[in-house]
């Protein structure tokens, strides 16, 4: 019976990681601006999202933007 609680708190903390990847608009237009601004400094942009890591913040935007920035930082 243990592994059973195991098991259901595994999937409650991986669902909540799942869900935490959804951004709402005005975090996207934030991070979007942000790193315009500071680049990938990614804890300065956590700060200043409420409930948001900079962990969080770095893989949302590696998943939607791997490829276009690195390049458009100058």
């Amino acid at each position: 019976m243990g592994e059973l609680i195991k098991d259901e708190e595994t999937k409650e903390v991986k669902s909540q990681e799942d869900s935490k990847l959804e951004f709402s608009e005005d975090e996207v237009t934030l991070i979007a601006r942000m790193f315009r601004l500071v680049g990938d400094r990614w804890s300065l942009i956590a700060g200043r999202i409420p409930g948001r890591t900079a962990e969080e913040i770095e893989k949302y935007w590696t998943s939607r933007h791997s490829s276009s920035s690195s390049s458009q930082r100058s």
